[in-house]
C-alpha cells in the first residue's frame, strides 16, 4: 500500500477516535445554556415510553431508558429494567423517543437580500436543537469562521445547539456570489483545503462552477487529511465526481447534469437545463440505473433536501416556522410564496415528485440516502421546523415512517462516521434522543410534537429555545 494511503487511513482513524471521545465527554454548561435546560441529573429514568430506535426496527412499547452521565446506561422493558435509587424519573406513558436527528445539509445563514446571506449562528443553532437535531453538518459556509467557532462554543457548553460538523467556505470556480471566493486552479484548491482544515474545518463543500481538476485536487488533499468532501455540482457530472472520489452529492438528483446531451466538460449548462433532463428521466430506465450503480459502487452518499425544493413548487403548503423570522423576512418569503403559487408553468410541478421518486429508487437500490434541509433558496426553510418537515417529506416520497426516521438519524451518523455513538438508541450509546408526544411510527406528523430534546443526557426545552428567537431570526 502506498505511504500516502496509509497516512490517510491513520489520519481518518485518529479523527474518528477524537470525534467519538469528544462525543462521550459532557461539557460544563454555561449559565446562558442552562436557561434552556429542563432536566439535568446524574441519573435519569425515562419510563413507560415507546422506543423507535432509528434502525428501522419495529417500535418497542412500554420501555425504560436509564441515562447516566450522558450515556444510555440501560434500555429495556419497563417490567424488567430497574430504576436506580435516586434517579430522576420521568413517566412518558403515551409518548415516543427517537434518536436525535442527524442532518447533513444545514446552514447557519439565511437569504436576507439578493444574493446575500445573513449570518444567524446564534438563533439557528437554537432552532435546530429545538426541532430535535442533535448532530448536524453545515453544508457550506459564506462567512469563514462562524461555523468553526460555533462548533467549538457548542462543544464546550458555551452555546446551545447540536454538535456541529463544520464545513469550510465553498470551493468554487467563477461565480456571481459576492460572499464566495473563486478558485485559481487545482493548486489553489489544494491550498484552500490545507488552510481550512488546519483552521479546524471537518468537512468540505464544492460548488457548481468548480472544474474537474480543482475538484480532484480538493478531494485528494482532503482525503489525505481524513476529511470528506461533498458537492452541489453542475460543471462536473455526478458520474465524473464519483470517479474522482467524492464522498457525497447534495440535493438528490435535482442538481445532476449527467443527462444533458451537449454538456461541455467543466462547464455548467445552467441548473434549469439539467433540471429539464431530470424531470423527464425514467427512474426504471437504463441510463438512470447505470448512474445509480456508479454512485453505489463508488460509495457516494446522496443528500436529500426536499424541503428547499418544496418551497419552489406550486400547490405545496406554506412551510412551518415562518413566525420566528423578523417581520421583514416573513414578508419577503410571503411574497416569494405567492409568486410560486401563481406560476402555472413551473418545472417543479413535475420535477419535485420526480426528484422524490429518484431518491427512493436510489435508496431501494442500496444507496446511502441521508437528510438535510438547506435554508437557502427564496427563504422559508426554517431550522428545526424544516428538519421535521424533511422527515415528513420522505413519507410523502414513499418511504415508511420508520424508514424516514432511519434516514434522518442513523444514515446521517453513518456518513459522518459517528454511528458508534449517535444515530440510534441502544445501551452504551450517547443519550441523544427526542421525546415526542405521539407515535411518529404510525402518524409521521407527530414528529412535530417535540416535548423535550436530550443531548448528551441533558434535556432541553424546545419551547424556551424557540421563544428566545421568535420574531428575531434574521438579525443574529
Amino acid at each position: 500500500m502506498h505511504a500516502h494511503k496509509i497516512f490517510a487511513q491513520l489520519t481518518a482513524i485518529i479523527v474518528l477516535a477524537a470525534i467519538q471521545l469528544s462525543a462521550q465527554q459532557r461539557p460544563q454548561l454555561s449559565i446562558a445554556v442552562r436557561a434552556y435546560v429542563s432536566v439535568d441529573a446524574p441519573v435519569i429514568a425515562l419510563t413507560h415510553v415507546r422506543v423507535i430506535d432509528g434502525t428501522g426496527a419495529p417500535p418497542r412499547d412500554d420501555q425504560t431508558l436509564i441515562l447516566r452521565d450522558g450515556t444510555i446506561a440501560a434500555m429495556g422493558s419497563a417490567t424488567s429494567t430497574a430504576v436506580p435509587d435516586g434517579a430522576t424519573t420521568i413517566d412518558l406513558t403515551g409518548k415516543s423517543v427517537i434518536p436525535g436527528l442527524v442532518m447533513v445539509h444545514e446552514h447557519l445563514y439565511y437569504p436576507n437580500g439578493p444574493g446575500v446571506y445573513g449570518q444567524l449562528g446564534e438563533s439557528f443553532s437554537r432552532l435546530y436543537l429545538s426541532g430535535g437535531v442533535t448532530t448536524m453538518r453545515t453544508g457550506g459556509n459564506v462567512n469563514g469562521f462562524m461555523d468553526l467557532n460555533m462548533m467549538r462554543l457548542v462543544e464546550s457548553g458555551q452555546k446551545p445547539g447540536p454538535a456541529i460538523d463544520a464545513t469550510a467556505p465553498y470551493l468554487n470556480g467563477p461565480n456571481t456570489f459576492i460572499q464566495m471566493r473563486t478558485l485559481k486552479g487545482p493548486e489553489d484548491a489544494r491550498r484552500q483545503v490545507q488552510y481550512w482544515t488546519d483552521e479546524g474545518a471537518t468537512s468540505l463543500k464544492t460548488y457548481m462552477q468548480i472544474t474537474r481538476g480543482e475538484l480532484a485536487a480538493a478531494i485528494n488533499e482532503a482525503h489525505r487529511r481524513g476529511i470528506k468532501v461533498t458537492g452541489h455540482l453542475c460543471s462536473v457530472t455526478y458520474a465524473e465526481a464519483a470517479g474522482l472520489g467524492i464522498d457525497n452529492l447534495e440535493h438528490g438528483f435535482f442538481a445532476a447534469t449527467d443527462f444533458v446531451a451537449d454538456k461541455k466538460p467543466d462547464q455548467c449548462p445552467g441548473q434549469g437545463v439539467g433540471q429539464k433532463t431530470i424531470a423527464a428521466l425514467d427512474e426504471n430506465g437504463g441510463p438512470f440505473k447505470t448512474l445509480v450503480q456508479t454512485l453505489i459502487k463508488a460509495n457516494v452518499a446522496l443528500t436529500s433536501t426536499l424541503t428547499v425544493f418544496e418551497t419552489f413548487t406550486p400547490g405545496r403548503p406554506k412551510p412551518p416556522g415562518i413566525e420566528v423570522l423578523t417581520p421583514q423576512l416573513r414578508e419577503q418569503f410571503d411574497q416569494n410564496y405567492a409568486r410560486t403559487q401563481q406560476n402555472k408553468e413551473s418545472i417543479y410541478t413535475t420535477l419535485f415528485p420526480k426528484g422524490m421518486a429518484l431518491e427512493r429508487a436510489f435508496a431501494r437500490a442500496g444507496g446511502l440516502l441521508i437528510a438535510g434541509t438547506d435554508p437557502t433558496g427564496g427563504g422559508g426553510v426554517i431550522p428545526g421546523f424544516a428538519n421535521q418537515r424533511q422527515v415528513e417529506l420522505f413519507v410523502d416520497a414513499g418511504f415508511t415512517p420508520l424508514e424516514a426516521i432511519a434516514i434522518s438519524t442513523l444514515n446521517g451518523a453513518k456518513y459522518l462516521g459517528r454511528d458508534r455513538t449517535v444515530g440510534s438508541l441502544a445501551a452504551g450509546k450517547q443519550a441523544d434522543l427526542v421525546v415526542i408526544n405521539g407515535n411518529p411510527a404510525v402518524t409521521i406528523s407527530d414528529i412535530r410534537k417535540v416535548d423535550m430534546v436530550f443531548k448528551q443526557g441533558v434535556g432541553y426545552d424546545p419551547a424556551k429555545l424557540i421563544a428566545s428567537v421568535s420574531g428575531k431570526a434574521g438579525i443574529w
